[in-house]
């Protein structure tokens, strides 16, 4: 008979405590903060222009220094932009 897994919870270190992670789609973007940061600290944004700067707003907000963006094609130029034009 097979083992059965033990559910084991993993704690890795925080290396960067003021870093967000981003999902960005075509037509959403998904943006998670620490959850120390807001009380939703997982949301969902859409691509206008005016939503990148509300994104960005909140980013700045919750106090995020570092970001970590996975995306397809060059869904990210704009975000990227909008917070180059901010952060730089």
């Amino acid at each position: 008979m097979p083992k059965k897994r033990q559910n084991r919870e993993v704690k890795l270190p925080v290396l960067r405590p003021d870093a967000a992670g981003i999902d960005i789609g075509a037509e959403e973007i998904f943006v998670a903060v620490p959850a120390d940061r807001d009380s939703q600290p997982i949301r969902r944004f859409a691509t206008f222009t005016q939503d990148l700067n509300v994104l960005a707003d909140w980013l700045t907000k919750c106090e995020i220094r570092t970001l970590a963006m996975e995306s397809t094609g060059v869904y990210w130029i704009p975000l990227h932009q909008t917070l180059e034009g901010r952060w730089s």
